[in-house]
């Protein structure tokens, strides 16, 4: 009876951590965005997360929302900097997401300034 128990309980340790792993490793998509950026916030109660918003259309219509881990410092310090501006970023799609990651499934990755399409000489 013990080592059925203990089967079942490993076999339901193992399923929970390949679902965490899958999560976690496997991106459902990678690309690119490029827009002005209008928000970078650091929010919440218990978990604080980087959340943030990128204009894609000429009203502000098409606002992409994405979210930064915490382990990515210099993005993060680059999105702070470049707030109001023409930028390109580089993301992650996953799956799902968790509390402590953020409140949107798409992880900025990396960001460089770009020049406005929508600004003439």
């Amino acid at each position: 009876m013990k080592r059925i128990l203990f089967l079942i309980v490993a076999a339901c340790f193992l399923v929970v951590s390949a679902y965490f792993a899958f999560i976690y490793y496997v991106p459902f998509s990678e690309g690119y965005r490029s827009g002005e950026l209008i928000r970078m916030s650091h929010k919440g109660v218990m978990m604080k997360t980087w959340e943030g918003e990128l204009s894609q259309g000429v009203s502000g219509s098409q606002i992409f929302r994405f979210s930064v881990l915490d382990s990515d410092q210099k993005v993060i310090d680059d999105l702070n900097e470049l707030q109001g501006q023409y930028v390109k970023l580089t993301y992650e799609e996953r799956y799902k997401t968790f509390s402590w990651w953020g409140e949107s499934r798409f992880f900025v990755k990396a960001v460089q300034k770009e020049s406005s399409p929508f600004k003439y000489k």
